[in-house]
């Protein structure tokens, strides 16, 4: 327990010993723990189901990246404004928007499974053409105003949680921005687990939290109910198939700016660790893990997976650059799921509490668009560029936050709805495709390609 980490880092944990392997891997666990159950607690999804997919979709991922890449999948920011368009939570009692909308669910689920198999597209098209031809057609100027429609999306979402105790909301905030600024090690590491936690403490405190449910729990059951998973969803006799189509035509647009996170997280992970996992085992292979990892999630009821940019975090801190103690969280987190108690303790989490982290997480997600089209030096003297941006905006913003919410046609019989979102990031890759001039390259600039990330760090 005394080795001291060298400089250059451990690729082999077991050098350190079984103890310390363990501690390296709850680390990671506690890393990852606080943005992954969040997504659930704002979607209405199974916090169970989470942890369970999270832990065999990073096992799933590392068996298809022949076991190279310390990366942990944890739940996905990015497809929340899908989730709440298809499936919008429904009020309480006391009239907060904190209950899941189980009918629909499924069907958004099943829109994110759709877009899991996109990654297996792109992995084909890069496995054929390789990274620079392909990523032509996923260029800063198409993906970042995207992101940016991401964050300002679920903007309302985030204040209408805070409206019903700013004083909760506040201490959420407030913790998570000490954390992330002035932390140091773990706490700058972890500051949306320390934030929720912070509230939830001083909700409990002033006996603004409901206890019942988590005393009535057991402590031992099944992560998910086979009536709540897409499976289930097709042995209903009311099956809206209409509402599948339009499900899977609104959220497959989002990949598009999750798989680019995608690749800037194999490539900070690759600069943490001083190997080229673009290389080897290829950008094929990981985005293959992750588009299946999300696939499998999504159709037992849990969020889309995305590498998580904390536990790279945790491998720069730690110095210890071994999979297998990413494997042992996915293990840790695996077994945690089999624990009602635990999902009810996280479920009885106040919406202020959950206004308040998520408010600095959406405007975070705006930001790293806003950071996507920076770092890549977008030229808007370009009138091409200019003329994609603006309507990729507008028409994401503007359709999301109008009367008819968003644009409605019928396809042989079937009625399809498509989100302000993926209507403006279909016209920005048509756009981007067909407009002269175009100006990025993948590769040239290595800050700009990992610029795209939507954890908070």
């Amino acid at each position: 327990m005394g080795k001291k980490i060298p400089e250059s880092g451990i690729y082999d944990a077991r050098t350190l010993g079984a103890p310390r392997m363990l501690v390296l891997g709850v680390q990671h666990m506690f890393a990852m723990f606080g943005a992954t159950v969040l997504v659930p607690a704002l979607t209405g999804l199974s916090i169970s189901a989470t942890l369970l997919f999270a832990g065999v979709g990073t096992l799933l991922f590392h068996l298809l990246a022949k076991g190279k890449v310390p990366a942990f999948l944890g739940s996905s920011f990015a497809f929340i404004g899908g989730y709440q368009a298809i499936a919008p939570m429904l009020p309480d009692s006391a009239g907060e928007m904190t209950v899941a909308n189980t009918q629909l669910l499924p069907y958004a689920c099943f829109g994110v499974a759709c877009a899991g198999l996109l990654y297996v597209v792109l992995a084909a098209l890069f496995k054929a053409f390789g990274t620079k031809k392909v990523m032509r057609f996923f260029p800063p100027i198409v993906t970042g105003p995207v992101i940016i429609c991401i964050g300002l999306s679920l903007s309302s979402s985030a204040i209408d949680n805070c409206q019903s105790n700013w004083w909760i909301a506040l201490v959420a905030i407030a913790v998570v921005i000490a954390a992330n600024i002035f932390g140091r090690g773990m706490v700058k590491i972890i500051p949306i687990l320390l934030g929720v936690a912070a509230s939830y403490l001083v909700a409990a405190l002033t006996n603004q939290v409901n206890f019942a449910p988590v005393r009535e729990a057991s402590w031992i059951g099944l992560p998910f109910a086979w009536e709540n998973t897409v499976f289930g969803l097709f042995g209903r006799p009311d099956l809206d198939a209409s509402l599948l189509i339009t499900a899977a035509v609104t959220i497959m647009p989002l990949s598009l700016a999750t798989m680019v996170e995608h690749i800037g997280d194999m490539c900070a992970i690759s600069s943490t660790c001083g190997r080229n996992y673009l290389a080897s085992p290829g950008l094929h292979r990981t985005l293959l893990g992750d588009g299946l990892a999300t696939s499998l999630a999504s159709l037992f009821g849990a969020p889309a997976n995305t590498t998580y940019g904390e536990n790279t975090g945790v491998l720069a801190l730690s110095r210890v650059y071994d999979p297998r103690v990413i494997r042992i969280a996915a293990y840790l987190a695996i077994l945690l799921s089999f624990s009602p108690k635990f999902e009810a303790l996280v479920a009885a989490m106040p919406a202020a509490t959950l206004g308040g982290v998520s408010m600095v997480l959406y405007g975070m997600i705006s930001a790293v668009g806003v950071r996507n089209v920076v770092e890549n030096k977008v030229d808007f003297t370009k009138s091409r560029n200019v003329l994609i941006a603006a309507l990729i905006l507008v028409l994401s913003i503007g359709i999301s936050y109008s009367s008819i919410g968003a644009v409605q046609f019928a396809v042989g019989g079937v009625n399809i709805s498509l989100s302000g979102l993926a209507v403006g990031a279909l016209v920005g890759i048509l756009l981007n495709a067909v407009l002269p001039g175009k100006d990025y390259e993948f590769g040239v600039d290595d800050q700009g390609d990992k610029s795209v990330n939507f954890i908070v760090q």
